[in-house]
């Protein structure tokens, strides 16, 4: 039996015309511009070429990091609350310190058993441990302070230590005696609670107001152990 013929004007039969069938029969009219400016706008270029670091001279790039350096070191010299240490952190300054006070804590040889001294490796593993418990403590009790802002903070502040350390360096070139552990242990106390008031200036209003307390009294103890070694050295 034959089929029966499709009509032509069936919309049921009829064939379905391709998506973009059309677009071949659209021409543009040569009155019309079709092209435009993509390039950068100057003002962008030069904002973009003056923050970028990558087509400075090494000499201005370490300039620039020790005058950041040393800008931290004025915040802690002179505390106060501010957000520059939290800001703009960095760890140079930090190992600058810890590297400085586990060399000058250093007694005697590493060959030398009878010596009861700090070694060099004993007195960096002590700073960066207890730092880092100080960090972890402060994460777990709900502070806002990411890790690294909290290493940069507590390292800054072992710089009134570090001047309590030269300066009994110094007295223990005279005569040893009672006077002297005297002098020593106020420079001592007193660097130790400069450094109590500059990490507490930056550190305090990151944790919840309830749990302040917990949050320093870890910071108390990193700072009295390094100052009991300052304190119980003797070359």
């Amino acid at each position: 039996m034959a089929e029966a013929a499709e009509s032509p004007g069936d919309p049921r039969t009829t064939s379905p015309r391709p998506l973009f069938a059309g677009l071949s029969e659209i021409s543009i009219s040569q009155d019309i511009p079709v092209e435009g400016e993509i390039t950068i706008p100057m003002r962008s270029r030069i904002r973009e070429f003056d923050s970028s670091t990558l087509n400075e001279s090494v000499q201005n790039t370490i300039m620039r990091d020790l005058k950041a350096v040393g800008k931290k070191f004025m915040h802690v010299l002179y505390p106060r609350k501010s957000n520059t240490l939290l800001r703009d952190w960095d760890l140079w300054g930090p190992l600058v310190l810890c590297v400085t006070l586990a060399l000058m804590l250093q007694r005697g040889s590493a060959d030398n058993e009878n010596d009861g001294g700090p070694q060099f490796a004993e007195v960096f593993v002590i700073i960066w441990f207890g730092a880092v418990t100080i960090t972890l403590n402060s994460k777990l009790l709900g502070g806002n302070i990411s890790f690294f802002q909290s290493l940069c903070v507590l390292g800054y502040c072992i710089l009134p230590l570090t001047v309590a350390l030269l300066v009994c360096r110094l007295v223990l070139l005279a005569k040893p005696g009672p006077i002297n552990f005297i002098v020593r242990l106020f420079v001592v106390i007193v660097m130790f609670a400069w450094s109590i008031v500059a990490s507490t200036a930056f550190l305090a209003d990151s944790q919840p107001p309830n749990r302040k307390a917990l949050a320093i009294y870890p910071v108390f103890l990193f700072y009295f152990v390094i100052s009991w070694m300052i304190l119980t050295f003797a070359p």
